[in-house]
């Protein structure tokens, strides 16, 4: 506020001196020769006049307009902060168009010869047909970049796009951060492709306000970094984007089915709406549960009590591995390590669960 109240008071002042030199200039100006003796008379001048209007124009009026071209620059860059090269491109193209066509319109039909307006509707049929291939342009903006832009997998600028056995990263696998250990066992062979808006979209989790988010991007930078530096595994970062499409996991899909990669995620909505769509996915958890150990019914296993179950005198204990076992009448051994006997084994969507009883000697 007070850096406020000085500019409009040097606006002010700025004002007047302008005002009091163009009623000089201007030849408006009443003679008179200042002294002390005689500066009342001064207020009675063109001059004094010029000065006062002058200084509260620009005390009000001019710092008014200032502060408005001010907030029209910075919302005009928050709103070109997002102007890709495609869009002025296209925007060009429009303009381009348009004023092609008003200029064929103004040669076929003799427009200029019409007395006295000829010219004015000629200039008029110009701006018009221009703004309207501008406006065309920005509203099919979308359609008209897919086919302008659209590229092939032979078109995009990564050699290693072509081996047959690449694989797109999304930001959960990334994140989770198996995918670095399941390289280094050399399970999984071929080129890891990371586009550039999936990074971006780890990013602004890393950025995020909310501090298990905030750590959560962190690591995924974290493994991403290790992964980089790692010699033994191939990791691509390519810059490119469907702007057309704003879903991330949608451009995830879109880059797989153009370049004919397999999308490797641990994101189980990912998973079904890649398959719908024709895209061979390979799902970490679907990994983990395929590598776990097999248990039988009747198998023995030591384990400890951790926690009690759901229903009444059952126990709580889990494998190395994450797995589940609930323990009938194992409440009693709360916090013991004992000997348990496999009864029956379940399988679900979200795992696997070991129903067992305490071992009787």
């Amino acid at each position: 506020m007070m850096l406020k109240k000085i500019m409009r008071l040097i606006f002010g002042v700025f004002g007047g001196v302008i005002s009091y030199h163009l009623v000089d200039i201007f030849g408006f100006s009443n003679e008179y020769s200042f002294s002390w003796q005689n500066i009342g008379e001064f207020f009675l001048t063109k001059q004094f006049y010029a000065v006062l209007s002058g200084a509260v124009l620009g005390y009000f009026l001019l710092f008014y307009l200032l502060d408005k071209l001010l907030n029209f620059i910075m919302e005009l860059e928050l709103r070109f902060k997002d102007l890709t090269w495609k869009k002025i491109v296209i925007a060009v193209i429009g303009l381009i168009i348009g004023l092609i066509t008003g200029a064929i319109i103004n040669f076929i039909f003799p427009i200029p010869q019409i007395p006295r307006i000829g010219m004015p509707l000629q200039v008029f049929i110009n701006i018009t047909f221009t703004y309207m291939g501008f406006a065309l342009a920005i509203h099919k903006e979308k359609d008209i970049s897919s086919f302008l832009f659209s590229r092939k997998k032979d078109d995009i600028d990564c050699p290693q796009l072509k081996t047959g056995s690449d694989k797109i990263l999304d930001t959960s696998v990334i994140i989770d951060g198996r995918i670095y250990d399941i390289c280094n066992t050399g399970f999984i062979e071929g080129h890891f492709i990371i586009p550039e808006f999936v990074l971006e979209e780890l990013q602004h989790i890393a950025d995020s306000a909310d501090d298990l988010k905030r750590n959560r991007g962190r690591r995924g930078l974290d493994i991403l970094r290790q992964m980089q530096n790692d010699d033994q595994i191939m990791v691509e970062i390519i810059d490119y984007d469907f702007e057309e499409i704003s879903e991330v996991d949608s451009k995830l899909v879109k880059l797989a089915q153009v370049i004919e990669a397999k999308v490797l995620t641990n994101d189980y909505n990912l998973n079904k709406v890649a398959e719908l769509q024709g895209v061979n996915v390979l799902n970490i958890n679907e990994l983990a549960n395929a590598v776990k150990p097999v248990v039988l019914p009747g198998e023995e296993m030591d384990v400890k009590v951790i926690k009690e179950g759901k229903e009444n005198g059952q126990g709580v204990a889990y494998l190395d591995d994450g797995t589940m076992i609930v323990i009938e009448e194992g409440i009693k051994y709360m916090g013991d390590d004992i000997s348990v006997l496999v009864t029956s084994i379940l399988q679900t969507a979200a795992g696997r669960m070991i129903f067992a009883r305490p071992k009787t000697n």
